[in-house]
């Protein structure tokens, strides 16, 4: 029996890595009596069946801190939401959908504003600071950020969210050359066979793991991961003090009078960007039924 890491799972395998080195695993039919399906970044006990073809059999998957359905990942601790100061300029509305995503699953959210060469972004800097969210400024044309960015890694299961174009593989390549190699080369050691699908893959980074998460570059948040109406105030934390304290008990800060939340958004109190997110957010979502989720 060994203890590892599933690092990748593509064609009914998954990859663990041990102490011992990586092993093509199958799951138990118990699993899917369970209603279980191993993840990428589980934590797994694995019996080897042929030592010197590497191959073994998943035994028993610890508890998770949680999982995602898109992408499949689980038990991540850290997400690096990264936006461009210019080109592409920045969208709070991406970066809120995100954050909350992060909060309903227990991630902490990191916001990454890159390219800051081209001018920084002061303004929503602040503003995310202001709500309680680390923030760093980074470039990767500069090599800016790169060492703050690595110390939030180390020892985390990590990954990198954004639109595509704001500079997530540069940062990469600046936090570690050697990672994007590592990625190509796991796979050419692990691929059995051709699969055009692409799929989630853990590396080491900075002393951590970077999961690679293809399903996060452009991010339906109705899709990927929903949170839903009942959920959402509590997704935005800079509306924990106010929660309860509306005229009416179902109050979903909208139109409602005597609102908390909206007299903090008038007072200054809650940004208005991250209440318009909110309310872009909760019409995504308001009509979703009970059989849906």
């Amino acid at each position: 029996m060994l203890s590892g890491l599933i690092r990748k799972g593509i064609g009914g395998f998954y990859y663990v890595d041990t102490p011992q080195g990586i092993y093509a695993s199958k799951a138990r039919g118990l699993f899917r009596k369970k209603g279980q399906s191993p993840l990428v970044g589980d934590r797994v006990e694995i019996e080897v069946t042929h030592e010197g073809d590497r191959e073994a059999y998943i035994k028993s998957i610890a508890p998770r801190r949680n999982a995602l359905i898109r992408p499949p990942v689980a038990n991540l601790e850290r997400l690096f939401i990264v936006s461009a100061c210019r080109n592409p300029q920045p969208s709070a509305l991406m970066i809120d959908k995100l954050i909350a995503i992060c909060e309903k699953k227990e991630i902490d959210p990191v916001v990454v504003f890159n390219k800051c060469d081209l001018g920084p972004e002061e303004e929503l800097c602040a503003l995310y600071r202001r709500a309680g969210f680390a923030v760093v400024m980074t470039s990767a044309e500069q090599n800016e950020g790169i060492e703050e960015l690595a110390a939030l890694i180390e020892g985390k299961l990590c990954a990198f969210a954004g639109h595509s174009g704001v500079g997530k593989s540069s940062l990469l390549n600046r936090l570690n050359p050697q990672a994007l190699a590592e990625v190509g080369d796991l796979s050419a050691r692990l691929e059995r066979g051709k699969h055009t699908t692409r799929h989630v893959e853990i590396f080491t980074c900075a002393g951590g793991y970077l999961a690679d998460t293809p399903g996060f570059g452009d991010i339906s948040f109705e899709r990927f991961e929903p949170v839903y109406k009942e959920e959402l105030p509590d997704c935005f934390r800079e509306f924990a003090p106010y929660l309860g304290q509306c005229r009416f008990a179902g109050c979903v800060h909208d139109k409602e009078p005597d609102c908390a939340v909206k007299a903090a958004v008038a007072s200054g109190e809650i940004a208005k960007s991250r209440h318009q997110s909110y309310l872009s957010m909760l019409d995504d979502v308001r009509d979703i039924k009970e059989w849906e989720k």
